[in-house]
């Protein structure tokens, strides 16, 4: 388990239930601006396709690129943050986002898509920093029996952030000045935003004092696993693998899918469309973190997935209108299925949890993966068909929440 060491410091409990809501603010924030840096994700990628005139399997190198740094960051910057700690590690993370955010002026100036992919690594470098040390952070914040919970509201304001995205992107990106010249001022002047407000949360970190949470073993008399005995662990890297690639896949070529099954949408209104999809996943978040208090976490991930195959069937079907409905929807049930993964699957880690956290980080690059295959299968076939992809993916989230919901049960 984790422990904060000042909790055992007499006369101190007041003074770390400030500084604990305090420092759970500024980790929320960090869901927020990784958040905003995926939603804009999304809304490149169309856009790339437009002005740097890339095929769909190209523009897919786009979250190659993004997810795959966190595959490479992750284990290193759990190896960093036993030694440094948690705050070392934020920090670390919110200076290569910025620094990315400003690569994008070089690569906006040159117009390569190739000075763009670069950008994107070196921003995910950062974000896989964050989030190796954020995810768990949040965990430990509080009551070990609300972690579920109080890790999905923290990432309901990554919801926002991702809402927000795609309206940025649809704005600028789309308009109609963009039609004139290379189209990527905006893009640029946007990441040299981004960049300033990563650089202002960063010196906030720097400033503050955070709990001091550090691992203990397991509990008494039990004795000590290895990382891969845990069997919940191992599972949770399987199924988190398998769902981030559902979701970056559904995400990366929704552009694409409203364009074509939506009669006279444009790219720009499409992005909107995407943003009524964030507001959708964001108010997923929101809510299941309340029904959480009423039903299993296990239950609602198992549950949630179930209803994403179908939707994804209907995607597949490609009905005009109705099967756009359908991909919106598909944001409500993924909505929760990343924390809760997470949260599980680091659950009862001991002395494990920062590389188990790593790994659970490190399965981040099924997103890397995925959206590949899904734009080679559109560019062969048509966009639809590649959303069967996704929806074996959410089969295998499925089985894990079923076997979860049938371990607790079980008592294990």
């Amino acid at each position: 388990m984790l422990v904060n060491k000042s909790a055992s410091l007499p006369g101190n409990t007041g003074q770390l239930a400030t500084s604990g809501r305090w420092a759970l603010m500024l980790v929320t924030s960090l869901f927020f601006m990784w958040g905003l840096s995926y939603g804009l994700l999304d809304v490149l990628n169309k856009h790339f396709q437009e002005t740097l005139h890339v095929t769909k399997a190209q523009s897919g190198l786009l979250q190659a690129a993004y997810f795959g740094a966190y595959f490479l960051v992750a284990l290193p910057a759990g190896l960093f943050m036993d030694r440094k700690g948690y705050k070392a590690g934020i920090l670390v993370g919110l200076c290569l986002y910025a620094v990315g955010a400003l690569l994008f002026v070089p690569a906006a100036s040159a117009n390569s898509f190739a000075l763009f992919l670069l950008a994107l690594f070196v921003i995910a470098s950062g974000l896989g920093c964050l989030e190796t040390a954020a995810n768990p952070y949040a965990t430990v914040l509080g009551d070990p029996a609300g972690a579920e919970r109080r890790l999905n509201l923290a990432q309901s304001f990554n919801g926002l952030g991702q809402f927000i995205g795609p309206m940025i992107g649809g704005t600028l990106f789309f308009s109609a000045t963009q039609a004139q010249g290379s189209g990527q001022e905006s893009v640029k002047m946007t990441y040299v935003v981004i960049a300033g407000l990563v650089l202002v949360i960063a010196f906030l970190f720097s400033r503050t004092r955070l709990p001091d949470i550090r691992e203990s073993g397991d509990a008494p008399g039990e004795a000590p696993r290895g990382l891969w005995q845990h069997r919940h662990f191992v599972g949770g890297v399987v199924a988190q693998f398998f769902y981030v690639a559902a979701q970056v896949g559904v995400g990366a070529f929704f552009i694409n899918y409203a364009t074509e099954h939506w009669h006279n949408v444009s790219n720009q209104s499409a992005s909107y469309l995407l943003s009524v999809a964030m507001i959708s996943f964001m108010v997923g978040r929101f809510f299941s973190t309340w029904l959480m208090g009423r039903v299993a976490a296990t239950t609602l991930l198992m549950l949630y997935a179930l209803v994403n195959i179908v939707l994804c069937g209907l995607v597949v079907l490609s009905i005009e209108n109705v099967s756009v409905i359908a991909l919106v929807a598909v944001f409500f049930f993924m909505s929760i299925m990343f924390p809760t993964i997470f949260a599980l699957g680091v659950k009862n880690m001991g002395v494990h949890t920062k590389r188990a956290s790593s790994f659970m980080i490190m399965a981040i690059v099924g997103g890397a993966i995925m959206p590949y295959f899904m734009g080679a299968l559109a560019d062969h076939y048509h966009t639809a068909i590649s959303y069967l992809l996704p929806m074996a993916c959410f089969a295998v989230v499925f089985m894990y929440g079923l076997s979860q919901r049938r371990a607790q049960k079980a008592g294990h």
